[in-house]
């Protein structure tokens, strides 16, 4: 083949070899990996079996429940090593296949190594910027007697924060691991049968749904274990169990913090290439989607898994573990002021739910078998159903375990049927998490009308799709408010009705309400990842089927699994929104909670009448505005950069178009990974920077004026603002932009002038608007939120 480049002879594309550059220098692989493998089998196996006695021995001296924990999460890891080999073993399809696969694996590799390298470094620093302020910082008179000091609570909290940051990390590289090398071998399986290649991507993606969910619990297991048993908690002059969980919270400061990085440096590299790949190939060339003669489209489908997989392994584990800590200090301070004689049950009760999580998820994700068939898939073989199946025995079986968790966790003879209102706050939450699916499902799958409307608005032009889907975005916010609305305040009033009262025979138990209707939210949320995990799978299959010119009929299967993906990752964003509006909403109360407990100052509402604290909450709501701006021009000026070097390898080399010569796709991958590790610093460094900066300000100003309060005041504003902003504004971009990128793929059906038509390219002028919304500035947004919630809690004392 390189004789016929070489004399210009090469012939049919199609009738040839098909291929691609090897981009691989050498297999990457994390370094804790490397040094794992250098070790003597046998002597991994001793060490895996001394670490797991050591684990249980200090499971079974701090409480039943962590060694059921426990349990659960190391029988959750075998079956994912399952799903791995069973993936693993399907064959990778023919040589060319393989070698696009390849360049995908080593672009995606490449970037996670240098992305997390730069996340990593700024990580330390943050630590020691954590160090400083934790010996400087106030403790609680109950801390001090405990003997847990300034010195010890610092050293605690950045072990937390780097123990968090690395498990989240983890949980990025499981979630790109396994997409680079499931895409190939659906690929495979959709030349063979749609139902093989999506039981496949589905298994590929419930590897690492149950990777991340059983990281996220047994990291928070580990740390609760060890510091019980090492600050000898609830033993003569130690502290209080009640007061434990508020050790944990550098560790969701930690998974907050990689997860932003993650997902800004993820999405802006994804989204550029995207674009850069549809404005000149589709649009300028006219070629279609995932061509081979396209320079960029290794880069998009490498996009794929660093943004999708990558950036949303590190997201969900953040969601999961912010949830769990929040909880647990409500928990612990909602018992400790009823008096409860063991709190245990309030405050482990968040890690038996999601343990559960990981069994009942397994079974949904085995509930999707594959049968042989043949063709493309018809009505009754509907992917999305397929999935929704799988999703309704999940449903059914969490709210049947949750039931029996709040039983055996939350029973107490104070209130004895208080765990029935509990177990009701979870079927809010179950509801809640399964209509935020359905009106994400309703408002971007191309079968409903919405979607179909926008598609029609672009048969009279690229102004009339813009318009419509801005306003289809915007329209979408309403729905969802009202869920969460209705959710917050059925949990809370069961909460408050539970029969758990405090000293002075006030209820209290409104705010754990809401916690556990947020934990039910979350009781299914290994098998969202894995509907999640599934798009990006299905779109890097139909990517490498198009690229290695296989049979339209196969193509035909991937673009089918392609769209149902898209609708799944557009569904996972809605459930990752309204759970992050729970989530951040118990982080509040817990901040609060924080705040009155080392201020000794009571603080339970914030009012926005004063000045300052008004200021608060406008600068809270225009940060949401001016990080979404970031995030968007970031994504618009890589783009641009894609775009230059894409039109000038079709001038330079024009052989290109004619299958003449080769494009250059290492020179795309280059610039968008360079790229979007110099545009995710900007973004990242303004949240972060943000609530500290204004905390110590007007913490200074209420010094010198006389309100003691006045910072943490001010930065309760500021979250509360920036939450509510957050999620109106991520629901509008994550809903409009899969919308916009369903209208494309609808026509491109055959429907309104089908593929090349004006009306399919006025739609990709609205995908690729909609590609930074929904890939980039969207899903950083929720991140963003609970990210802020996080900082607050761990910043509590600093502002006081």
């Amino acid at each position: 083949m390189d004789d016929d480049m070489e004399t210009g002879n090469l012939g049919p594309y199609q009738e040839r070899p098909r291929t691609f550059p090897n981009m691989r220098s050498k297999p990457y692989t994390p370094l804790i990996f490397r040094l794992l493998m250098r070790i003597n089998s046998r002597v991994l196996l001793v060490l895996l079996l001394f670490g797991f006695g050591a684990l249980f021995y200090i499971g079974a001296r701090t409480s039943p429940t962590i060694v059921f924990v426990y349990t659960v999460c190391i029988i959750s890891f075998i079956v994912s090593i399952y799903l791995t080999k069973w993936v693993l073993a399907k064959d990778e399809g023919p040589p060319e296949m393989v070698q696009i696969s390849e360049a995908i694996r080593d672009g995606a590799e490449g970037f996670f190594r240098t992305q997390y390298g730069t996340i990593s470094k700024m990580a330390v620093l943050l630590g020691l910027v954590i160090l400083v302020i934790y010996l400087f910082r106030s403790t609680t008179p109950q801390q001090e007697a405990s003997g847990v000091g300034r010195t010890a609570t610092a050293y605690i909290t950045v072990a937390a924060f780097f123990l968090g940051a690395l498990c989240s990390g983890l949980a990025g590289y499981v979630g790109m691991w396994v997409s680079v090398r499931a895409n190939v071998r659906v690929s495979s399986a959709a030349r063979r049968s749609a139902r093989e290649a999506l039981q496949i991507a589905v298994r590929a993606g419930g590897f690492s749904a149950l990777i991340v969910v059983g990281m996220a619990v047994l990291g928070i297991a580990i740390l609760y274990s060890t510091f019980y048993v090492w600050l000898g908690v609830d033993s003569p002059g130690g502290m209080k169990i009640t007061d434990l969980p508020l050790l944990l919270v550098g560790y969701g400061f930690g998974a907050s913090f990689v997860a932003l990085f993650a997902q800004l440096g993820g999405g802006i590299y994804t989204k550029a290439a995207d674009v850069g790949a549809d404005l000149v190939g589709k649009v300028e060339q006219g070629i279609p989607e995932d061509d081979p003669r396209n320079p960029a489209v290794i880069a998009d489908l490498v996009g794929d898994n660093v943004g999708d997989c990558a950036a949303r392994g590190a997201d969900l584990f953040e969601s999961i573990a912010a949830e769990i800590i929040s909880a647990m200090i409500l928990g612990g301070s909602m018992a400790q002021r009823c008096k409860i004689e063991d709190p245990s049950g309030f405050i482990l009760f968040p890690l038996v739910v999601h343990s559960f999580d990981l069994i009942i998820s397994s079974v949904g994700i085995f509930s999707i078998r594959g049968t042989r068939d043949s063709g493309v898939i018809s009505a009754p073989e509907d992917p999305m159903a397929i999935l929704e199946k799988g999703y309704s025995i999940t449903i059914v079986l969490a709210v049947l375990t949750f039931g029996l968790s709040t039983r055996w966790m939350l029973y107490t003879e104070q209130a004895p049927s208080a765990w029935f209102n509990f177990a009701l706050c979870g079927l809010v939450g179950i509801t809640t998490a399964y209509i935020f699916v359905w009106i994400t499902k309703y408002y971007t799958d191309y079968k409903h009308e919405p979607v179909r409307t926008l598609a029609l608005a672009s048969t009279t032009g690229h102004g009339t799709n813009i318009i419509a889907g801005v306003s289809l975005g915007l329209e979408s916010t309403a729905l969802p408010v009202l869920v969460i609305s209705t959710s917050i305040i059925a949990a809370y009033w069961l909460g408050q009705t539970s029969g758990l009262v405090d000293e002075s025979g006030n209820p209290t138990g409104g705010l754990f309400g809401t916690a556990v209707a947020t934990m039910g939210m979350l009781s299914t949320a290994a098998y969202v990842l894995t509907m999640d995990m599934f798009g990006p799978i299905a779109d890097n299959a139909g990517g490498i089927v198009e690229m290695s010119q296989q049979p339209e009929s196969v193509r035909e299967i991937t673009d089918v699994l392609d769209a149902v993906g898209n609708t799944t990752k557009a569904t996972t964003k809605g459930f990752a929104i309204g759970s992050a509006a729970l989530a951040s909403f118990l982080l509040f109360s817990a901040y609060m909670d924080e705040v009155s407990t080392f201020s000794h100052l009571p603080f339970a509402q914030v009012d926005i009448a004063i000045p300052e604290v008004f200021v608060g909450g406008l600068l809270g709501s225009m940060l949401i505005f001016l990080f979404s701006a970031w995030a968007c021009a970031a994504v618009g000026r890589t783009a641009q950069e894609v775009v230059k070097e894409v039109r000038r390898q079709f001038i330079e080399r024009p052989g290109i178009m004619d299958y003449k010569e080769k494009p250059d796709y290492g020179r795309c991958v280059s610039i968008v990974a360079s790229a979007s590790l110099r545009e995710m610093i900007k973004p990242g460094a303004l949240a972060i920077i943000s609530p500290i900066a204004v905390g110590l300000i007007f913490k200074v100003l209420g010094y010198y004026t006389g309100h003691p309060l006045l910072g943490a005041k001010v930065v309760a504003s500021m979250l509360m603002f920036a939450t509510v902003s957050g999620i109106l504004m991520a629901l509008f971009l994550n809903t409009s932009g899969g919308a916009w990128d369903n209208a494309k793929k609808y026509i491109e059906t055959g429907a309104l002038g089908g593929k090349g038509s004006e009306c399919h390219k006025a739609a990709i002028t609205g995908d690729t608007v909609g590609d930074p919304f929904k890939d980039t500035a969207g899903p950083s947004l929720h991140v963003l939120i609970k990210m802020l919630a996080t900082i607050t809690l761990v910043m509590a004392p600093v502002f006081l």
